[in-house]
């Protein structure tokens, strides 16, 4: 749920692509990033940089607005941060 509010805070985004791809996307960035995080990611910059670039290929794959995509992908990350230590644990 988390991660459909930060990509649902762009409207054109709601809009043009509907609630349907949006849980969609929403669905696989929880699955990507779950599969993806290591316990020290959030202070390593060379894997959060892996994790900004999993997110956009994700959104760019689906077609997300790109108007606000680098706002919905800093969204993501901080929402990857606060529930990772219970995906790492």
């Amino acid at each position: 749920m988390a991660f459909y509010d930060a990509l649902a805070e762009n409207e054109s985004a709601v809009k043009a692509m509907g609630n349907d791809a949006l849980k969609l996307i929403a669905h696989e960035l929880l699955e990507s990033l779950q599969g993806n995080v290591t316990v020290d990611w959030s202070r390593r910059e060379s894997a959060r940089a892996r994790m900004r670039v999993l997110v956009k290929r994700i959104l760019r794959k689906h077609g997300y607005p790109p108007d606000m995509q680098d706002a919905a992908v800093q969204t993501v990350l901080r929402q990857a941060e606060a529930l990772s230590a219970s995906w790492v644990a």
